[in-house]
Order: structure tokens, then sequence, then C-alpha cells
């Protein structure tokens, strides 16, 4: 029977006070979709308001394109269900085998306090199932709790977006925090490599990727644990 994952997607598209949009990062979305499916895995796709799912603009520049977002370009079907997520209160992690969090902008304002979003990770976790993010993503993990109400990255192998790479796109002073310095105050063990290169670390059932380049080997990474 195949396996059943759980993508969510960001739906605040509003970056800061700067008038400009963010939303979810088309490639951390694409690669690891594509990733999935392409390996025989039934994927449903979630936001916290439902409906369309922001797609951050830049996202789709020239600069960022991959096989990967091309695919995604020229894929109506795919498009229609960023299009129309469903309400991420609305699912159980008894309905899923693991659950995956693309980034973008958008999850440090709307994932990172989510009630819906902690409990179901800490539902994934407590059920033995894994649960991964990439990029800004990382902080959907910020405020979930251990079966013992420790921080669940208390102690833990995990990254995402460095403050170099927020500097290097300018808008330190926009988000709302800076993701490597909130991991590192809950205690996780903050793993990080050069700008822009891929990296991903795993802890147990945590998979992390740093950034966009990161968001394929974090999603084989999700496969590999699935299959073990």
């Amino acid at each position: 029977m195949a396996k059943n994952i759980l993508m969510v997607l960001t739906s605040h598209s509003e970056l800061g006070n700067t008038g400009s949009k963010t939303g979810f990062w088309v490639e951390e979305f694409a690669s690891p979709y594509y990733t999935f499916i392409d390996a025989g895995f039934n994927v449903t796709i979630v936001s916290p308001q439902g409906g369309q799912a922001p797609i951050d603009p830049n996202s789709k520049l020239d600069d960022f394109k991959t096989p990967a977002t091309e695919r995604f370009d020229n894929d109506k079907a795919t498009q229609g269900k960023v299009a129309n997520t469903g309400v991420l209160s609305s699912v159980k992690a008894a309905d899923f085998d693991a659950i995956f969090y693309p980034g973008g902008h958008g999850p440090l304002w709307d994932l990172t306090e989510n009630h819906a979003s902690i409990a179901l990770i800490e539902a994934f976790i407590n059920e033995n199932k894994v649960v991964g993010a990439v990029c800004h993503a990382s902080a959907a993990l910020l405020n979930v709790k251990s079966a013992s109400g420790e921080y669940l990255i208390n102690g833990k192998a995990i990254t995402g977006f460095t403050n170099s790479e927020e500097e290097a796109v300018q808008l330190t002073e926009v988000v709302p925090f800076l993701l490597e310095n909130e991991l590192i105050k809950r205690g996780a063990d903050y793993q990080k490599t050069d700008d822009w290169h891929a990296f991903v670390v795993q802890d147990g059932l945590i998979i992390t990727g740093q950034n966009p380049a990161s968001s394929e080997l974090a999603a084989q990474k999700l496969l590999a644990q699935l299959s073990a």
C-alpha cells in the first residue's frame, strides 16, 4: 500500500512591512514533492488557512529555476493542488506516514506559533513518524515540545537558514526573528555549512535542510527513513 506524506505550506504572503510579497519558495516545495510522488508516495498539501498557498515571487525568477521548478511551471494538476490546499487544522497524524515543511520566509510568520501545526508535529513524533523541514520552515519546530515537556529540538542536531544567508538576501531587519539564533536559544545543536550549499542533518525522526539547495537531499533522507 502506498505511503502518505503530508506537506505543509505557509499561508503568509506579506514580507513584514516592506510592501513586498513572500510565501513558500518554489524549489523547496517542488523538488521534495516530485521526489515523493516519483517514488510512488501519495502527497497531501495543506496550509494554515487552506486554499491558495502564496508563492514567493522571487522564487520564480530565472536565477532560481531548477528542473523541479520548471516541472511545476508546466504541471497544471499540481498547481491546482497548491491553489486548493486543505486546512492544516483538519488533518490528523494518524492518516500519514511522514510530514514535510517547505520553506520560504512565510513560515516565520504563520507556522512558528501555529497551535495546529505544533500539535501535529508532536503527534507525529509521539507516533514515531518522521518530520522533515527545509530552510526557514525549521521555524515550525521552535515551539514543539517532547513528551517530557522540554523543547523537542533541545540537544538535537538541527539546521535551517543561516544568519549569513539572511544577511545576503538583505532581510535581517525585516524578518520577525533570525532563525539560527532562535534554534540555538531552544537548545538545538545548530549545524550549518557554507552559504547556499546543500546541507541536511538527521537526528532520529527529525530531518532538516539548511537552504533551497538542500531541499531534494532532505526529501531523499525522509524517504530513506521511511524505507528503513
